[in-house]
């Protein structure tokens, strides 16, 4: 029995002994491993600096020139260049679908997208369920009628104006001509075709989209009435859903466009030098009647 526990002590005293070599060489190895030499395997695990962005967007693809289809089906226009840009200024992947006007917002909050670019004005009804980046575009509204027609802003009583529904030209028909015989379209598209046939007298829409639609085939009968109707909703940004920090990024991207140059080059060659110039000397006002 005694002889029995000094042989198991006399192993044990043994493994320990040569173990310790070991053990230190272990030891050395790890010291090496913490060299600034990275290993292959170090490196595959390594996290990457930086993790492109997916992003998905929304418009309404009969706003031209803000965007609109060509005759493939591609969306194309000034937004759809400008938020090209932005996403290549943020290193983003970016893919920008077409949805009804009146599915943007909720289709916003129901998360089926991330963002809405849709010349969509800055209002204090959607400030309650969206959040704005900073305004991209300042543009009132105008009256659009036949030539040689007298109708005017100040004789719309019992007629037939007609305006895309849930627009800013829309909610000024509604609270300052409420006698007048509102006709709502889904899309604009449907707004023009109504003045073109007649069923409607006269119609309310952004300037910018009027002017250009007063340049095609369709518009040359038709012109102005009157001057630019303007009101503290004339600031046109991106939407987003509340609290999302793809407000912050996107506003940087914007100023980082305008800073190089980008932006004015883009918008330039859409609306032209002045008009550009025109837009950017209205943004303190405009952001000062928004902001209150």
């Amino acid at each position: 029995m005694t002889l029995s526990i000094s042989l198991f002590s006399h192993k044990g005293v043994s493994k320990k002994l040569w173990l310790a070599p070991l053990s230190a060489a272990m030891i050395m190895l790890a010291g090496c491993n913490n060299s600034s030499e990275p290993t292959e395997n170090a490196t595959a695990d390594a996290p990457a600096d930086t993790e492109t962005m997916n992003i998905k967007l929304a418009t309404e693809s009969s706003y031209k020139p803000f965007s609109y289809t060509d005759a493939d089906g591609n969306l194309i226009g000034y937004e759809i260049e400008l938020v090209d840009a932005l996403c290549a200024q943020m290193q983003a992947e970016c893919e920008v679908i077409s949805q009804d006007w009146d599915g943007l917002i909720p289709g916003l909050n129901a998360q089926k997208f991330d963002g809405i670019i849709a010349g969509m004005n800055i209002t204090p009804e959607r400030q309650e369920v969206v959040e704005f980046s900073d305004p991209y575009y300042y543009s009132g509204f105008v009256l659009i009628g036949k030539k040689g027609d007298d109708i005017s802003i100040d004789s719309l009583q019992g007629q037939s104006i007609g305006s895309q529904r849930a627009t800013t030209a829309t909610e000024y028909l509604q609270e300052e001509h409420s006698d007048a015989d509102i006709k709502l379209y889904d899309t604009q598209d449907n707004t023009y075709l109504d003045l073109t046939s007649g069923r409607i007298r006269a119609m309310m829409v952004d300037k910018v989209i009027g002017v250009n639609w007063l340049d095609t085939d369709a518009g040359q009968d038709y012109e102005i009435k009157g001057e630019e109707i303007s009101t503290n909703k004339d600031a046109i940004a991106m939407a987003f859903r509340k609290g999302d920090p793809l407000v912050a990024k996107f506003n940087q991207a914007l100023n980082e466009l305008k800073a190089n140059g980008t932006y004015d080059q883009i918008t330039g060659s859409y609306f032209g030098t002045s008009s550009t110039a025109a837009a950017q000397e209205a943004m303190p006002a405009s952001e000062e009647a928004v902001a209150n």
